[in-house]
């Protein structure tokens, strides 16, 4: 087996000679450099080294002490580190040339594409000239790793990361190792492959994986909504043309809140005696 079919994995090779800038390795029958840049420590002619292996931006397969956590057959979470529109996103995997995740292996829309500093789960793969890209792991890889959700869990506040997007709804998988799934409905803008979102358990399937909820419990949400139409009326020196009695569509294009929402907000801020309505308007009441 020649070294360049060892891309994408750890091997053991043996140090041939030294170089002003690296070492040179081999298994017997090829050489392979380490360069200097690829590893933290010295070594001697003939000691024996674990390297993970990958092809250079200049073709050559090159040796690295730093073995990844990811590799060919092998899944881990890794971070993004630089997005570039045209081709894809990149990885780091903690080598001196990040990894490729490609375009057609993301979602169609670029607004969903993961952005810097976002965690994708994936593998690596080989093409014909031996060149290393990411892989995303498939639902199915997610499912086998993941563990089952009790009873217990329900209504449990939860982090995770989305590793599937689709306008339906989004995959995701938390820190506890839950496999999950938020409808459209439960969340107020789709979130990003690779983001790391909250939320909380909303319904455990009998086979153990969650449906998930991205929006606020029920007072919290009230707070938010009152927040949101409030901050709308200052921008107007407090007098907007929205009332209980306003047009669902309208609420809807504004405020991206249902009449029902809008009107539970509405109610809180006079409650509350911050506002008024008089004449198909809404008015921020003054302090006496």
């Amino acid at each position: 087996m020649s070294l360049k079919e060892l891309v994408g994995q750890t091997t053991t090779l043996t140090v041939a000679r030294k170089a002003d800038f690296g070492y040179f390795l081999t298994d017997g029958t090829e050489d392979v450099l380490l360069h200097k840049n690829e590893t933290s420590r010295d070594f001697e002619e003939g000691e024996q080294v674990e390297v993970f292996l990958y092809v250079d931006s200049e073709g050559r397969t090159t040796a690295s002490t730093v073995i990844p956590e990811v590799a060919v057959g092998r899944y881990a979470w890794v971070k993004v580190t630089d997005v570039k529109a045209d081709i894809g996103v990149f990885l780091d995997l903690g080598l001196q040339k990040d990894i490729l995740l490609g375009k057609d292996d993301l979602p169609s829309h670029t607004s969903v594409w993961p952005k810097e500093g976002d965690m994708v789960y994936i593998t690596l793969r080989v093409n014909r000239n031996y060149l290393l890209y990411a892989k995303l792991a498939s639902d199915q890889v997610i499912k086998e790793m993941a563990v089952k959700a009790t009873r217990s869990d329900f209504n449990k506040n939860i982090q995770g990361y989305i590793y599937r997007t689709a306008k339906v709804g989004s995959w995701i998988y938390t820190l506890e190792g839950f496999k999950g799934f938020i409808h459209e409905s439960q969340r107020r803008q789709e979130p990003r492959l690779g983001e790391k979102v909250e939320g909380r358990i909303i319904d455990i399937k009998e086979d153990g994986t969650i449906n998930v909820s991205l929006l606020a419990r029920k007072q919290d949400s009230l707070d938010l909504d009152a927040a949101h139409i409030y901050e709308y009326l200052m921008t107007r020196n407090g007098a907007m043309p929205y009332t209980d009695k306003s047009m669902p569509e309208d609420i809807l294009e504004r405020f991206g809140l249902s009449k029902a929402a809008f009107k539970r907000a509405l109610g809180k801020l006079m409650k509350e005696g911050r506002v008024y309505q008089e004449g198909g308007w809404t008015y921020e009441k003054k302090l006496q």
